[in-house]
C-alpha cells in the first residue's frame, strides 16, 4: 500500500516545528526516524496532511548528563545511544535492553524519543523509561512541560501529548549507587516485539519491577519486605493484575506464566549484581 498524499517540511529549529504543530494540530506528524510512522502511513492507519522533519535540528541530536538524568534529544537514533561510551556505566538497564530492540538497520534510523512517543506496549524503550522512573519533555507554543513516564504513557499507542506538542527529549535517571539492574524478554524471533519483557532495578530496600507486552502499557510494581520474601506469590498477583489478552502470538495465560517465570529470574539477577 501507499500513503495518502501529504506535504513535507524540513525544519531547522524547534520553534519552526512547534509553530507548524500549532497551526496544523492533529493533521501534522513529527518525522524523526519514521520506523513506525511510515509503516502506519503505508497501511493508512494514520493519514497526516503534513510531515515535519526534525532530523536537521542540531539541538535535538545531543546526549547530555545533567541533574541526575541523561537527557536524550528527539533526533538521537537508537544506534547512536547504543554507541555512547558512557551507556553501560551511567544507564546499565538501557544498555541491557537496547540490543533487543529491532535490528541494527532499524536502530540506525529509529530514534529513542520516537519509540517513547509511539508508545507500543511491547517496545523495550517505554518499559525501561517507566521502570527507571524517567521523564518526557514536551514543547509547544504554550511553553514546556515535563511528565513522568507513568503519566505520559496512557495506553496502547496512546500518550498524554497534546496535538500541538512535540517530544523534544526523554530523561533517563542515571545509575543509583548500590543498585542492580536486569532485563530480559521472550519474542518469536530476535528483534520482534516482545511477547513479554521484564526489567528490574534492585536496591537494598526494594525491587522495582516493570513488565511490557502484557498490559496495554508498561506496568511497574514495587516489591519489598514480605513481597520479596515470597516473590512467587507477589509475581502471581502481579500477573493477574496485568491481565493480558490472547492474540496470534500468545495467550493471556502464557503471558501471565512468563511474568511469573521471567520475573523471578530477573529479580534474582538484579539483586545479585548490586554494587
Amino acid at each position: 500500500m501507499k500513503p495518502s498524499a501529504f506535504d513535507y517540511q524540513r525544519v531547522a529549529r524547534v520553534e519552526e516545528a512547534i509553530d507548524l504543530l500549532a497551526r496544523h494540530g492533529e493533521d501534522a506528524k513529527i518525522l524523526a526516524g519514521g520506523q513506525s510512522l511510515v509503516a502506519m502511513m503505508n497501511y493508512r492507519l494514520v493519514e497526516p496532511k503534513l510531515l515535519i522533519d526534525i532530523t536537521g535540528i542540531e539541538g535535538l541530536a545531543s546526549i547530555e548528563e545533567k541533574g541526575g538524568f541523561v537527557d536524550v534529544g528527539a533526533a538521537v537514533t537508537q544506534a547512536r545511544l547504543m554507541a555512547w561510551p558512557a551507556l553501560a556505566e551511567r544507564l546499565p538497564l538501557l544498555a541491557k535492553a537496547m540490543p533487543h530492540i529491532g535490528h541494527f538497520q532499524t536502530r540506525s534510523r529509529g530514534t529513542v524519543c520516537g519509540s517513547i512517543a509511539h508508545s507500543d506496549p511491547s517496545s523495550e524503550l517505554p518499559l525501561v523509561l517507566a521502570t527507571l522512573g524517567g521523564q518526557v519533555v514536551l514543547r509547544s507554543k504554550r511553553g514546556s512541560r515535563t511528565l513522568a513516564a507513568d503519566d505520559f504513557q496512557t495506553g496502547p499507542l496512546s500518550t498524554a501529548r497534546e496535538p500541538d506538542e512535540m517530544v523534544v527529549a526523554v530523561r533517563f535517571p542515571v545509575r543509583q549507587a548500590g543498585a542492580g539492574y536486569a532485563f530480559d524478554e521472550v519474542t518469536q524471533r530476535q528483534g520482534d516485539f516482545a511477547i513479554c519483557s521484564v526489567a528490574a532495578v534492585a536496591t537494598a530496600q526494594e525491587v522495582r519491577l516493570g513488565v511490557g507486552g502484557v498490559a496495554g502499557r508498561p506496568t511497574v510494581t514495587r516489591l519489598s519486605g514480605a513481597a520479596l520474601a515470597n516473590p512467587d506469590g507477589a509475581l502471581n498477583a502481579f500477573a493477574w493484575e496485568l491481565g493480558g489478552s490472547d492474540d496470534i502470538h500468545a495467550t493471556a495465560q502464557y503471558r501471565r506464566q512468563l511474568v511469573r517465570r521471567i520475573g523471578r529470574r530477573i529479580i534474582e539477577e538484579a539483586q545479585s549484581c548490586r554494587s
